[in-house]
């Protein structure tokens, strides 16, 4: 058996270990992590005839980087959005390494300076108040099931909370008393 490369001993370690560990990300984030590395494995292979089984850190450069970079938008189609995200994991690996090889550092750095692409914002719209309140309208406040309803919406609304947001809110979670609160837990675990 082949002893493993220093690449994929520290991205097992990255996948495996680090973001579901330390970082507490969520499955959905670490498979769209995956789904990075094994287009960037892919591409290597492809584009560069590198061995994924044989690939080393040494061999990961800033060019291979932006090259899987331009590749994803000119031959995949990726839009601007979908390559920031993949720059994202990308650099998100390249910081553990720092601190797993600190040896690695200037590659690290070099890596991490790959600039975000800009890409036009779409203006935010917003629901007008007649909008607001036909939304508000809705539920039927005679039952107790629209009263519920009612009570979300209004709480989604003041809040500004994610529907995953208020679905995990307990009880406990809630402060009634002036002034009211809510504790949400949003993405990452992160508390607002």
């Amino acid at each position: 058996m082949k002893k493993p490369t220093d690449f994929a001993y520290l991205l097992t370690s990255f996948l495996s270990v680090y973001l579901p560990g330390q970082c507490g990300f969520s499955s959905h984030t670490i498979s769209s992590y995956r789904d990075t590395f094994s287009l960037f494995l892919r591409f290597c292979e492809e584009k560069h005839k590198l061995n994924p089984d044989r690939i080393t850190l040494e061999q990961i450069t800033k060019a291979l980087v932006e090259d899987f970079l331009d590749w994803l938008v000119k031959e995949r189609g990726n839009g601007v959005s979908t390559r920031n995200q993949r720059l994202a994991a990308l650099r998100s690996f390249f910081r553990f390494v720092r601190s797993e090889s600190p040896e690695q550092i200037l590659k690290c750095q070099q890596i991490s300076s790959i600039p975000i692409k800009k890409h036009p914002q779409k203006p935010m719209s917003y629901l007008v108040f007649d909008g607001i309140k036909s939304v508000l309208d809705q539920p039927d406040i005679q039952r107790a099931n629209g009263r519920r309803d009612l009570c979300i919406l209004s709480l989604l609304y003041d809040s500004g909370a994610r529907v995953s947001e208020i679905c995990f809110a307990e009880v406990g979670h809630i402060r009634l008393d002036s002034p009211s609160t809510i504790k949400l837990f949003g993405k990452g675990n992160k508390i607002r």
